[in-house]
């Protein structure tokens, strides 16, 4: 996917029953469906049984097992409630009649409320200054093995513009922390629904990997096996997805073969849009017997 509108258009669902969508999935250059579409989709089948007067601002989920490229996805919303101020929805998506992804959205109306923020960290870096994250990768392109190169080399509908320039290809111990400046490629519309998918398919990325920081002295990325266990996202105001973001990311803790991650999405005047938490699986892959 080249842009936003193909990403809007591969991630929208077709409606088979009351509260039952299906959808299909693209290949991103991982061996199963990319954890960020499940969310978009899981997200977008929700949005769809409620009304458009309500906004998303919290979704939960749990990746159950690993997703098959070629098979739709079906998507099966429960209306858990529709009270006067928010509105809950329960959504399953199914492959081969078993549940691969369990989740809950909550939507409200908007009201008015006491608000504050965190700031957002100092001396960052504006985007303009900075490179796209396939530029930097062509460095190393004859260093990355083939099961990651093909992950690098697809297009993106989102552009990534990191600040810490990581080499994960060198054995060296770094804090868990980075920051990546996040923009659709090409224009969108005004639907707020539209614009939260695509920041939950974009808030997949770069997370996980960040509770690797810390351990490239002892594990690079090709030996681990890392997916996406379970995923919540908070929207605390508006924005809009084609104008830049930047994510900051930190890793409170790895144990247990988890890593623990969490990120926050400003806006470029520093105004707190969005908020993340993620935990993954991050261990060694088994040699094959």
């Amino acid at each position: 996917m080249k842009d936003v509108q193909e990403l809007l258009k591969e991630t929208d669902l077709e409606q088979i029953e009351d509260n039952i969508f299906r959808g299909n999935s693209h290949d991103v250059g991982s061996p199963h469906i990319f954890g960020g579409q499940i969310l978009a989709q899981a997200l977008h089948a929700a949005v769809m049984t409620v009304p458009e007067d309500r906004i998303a601002h919290s979704f939960h989920g749990y990746f159950i097992l690993p997703g098959d490229l070629t098979k739709p996805v079906v998507f099966e919303v429960e209306r858990i409630r529709d009270g006067g101020s928010f509105t809950t929805r329960r959504i399953v998506a199914i492959q081969n009649g078993r549940a691969i992804f369990n989740s809950s959205a909550s939507f409200q109306l908007r009201q008015e409320g006491l608000s504050h923020q965190i700031d957002m960290p100092e001396n960052i870096p504006a985007p303009d200054t900075l490179v796209d994250d396939r530029v930097i990768a062509e460095n190393y392109v004859e260093y990355i093995p083939q099961s990651l190169r093909r992950f690098l080399e697809i297009p993106r509908p989102i552009e990534f513009r990191p600040i810490e320039i990581f080499d994960y290809f060198k054995p060296e111990s770094l804090p868990p922390f980075r920051h990546v400046w996040i923009r659709a490629r090409g224009k969108m519309g005004n639907a707020i629904g539209d614009h939260q998918k695509v920041l939950a398919y974009a808030s997949d990325y770069n997370l996980l990997s960040t509770s690797i920081l810390p351990h490239q002295h002892e594990v690079n990325m090709p030996q681990l096996q890392m997916a996406s266990l379970d995923h919540a996202m908070w929207f605390h105001r508006e924005f809009r997805a084609d104008e830049w973001l930047l994510y900051s990311i930190d890793s409170p803790s790895a144990s247990n073969a988890r890593g623990f991650t969490r990120g926050n999405f400003f806006k470029q005047d520093g105004t707190l849009v969005a908020s993340v938490v993620q935990e993954g699986l991050i261990r060694k892959r088994r040699k094959k017997k």
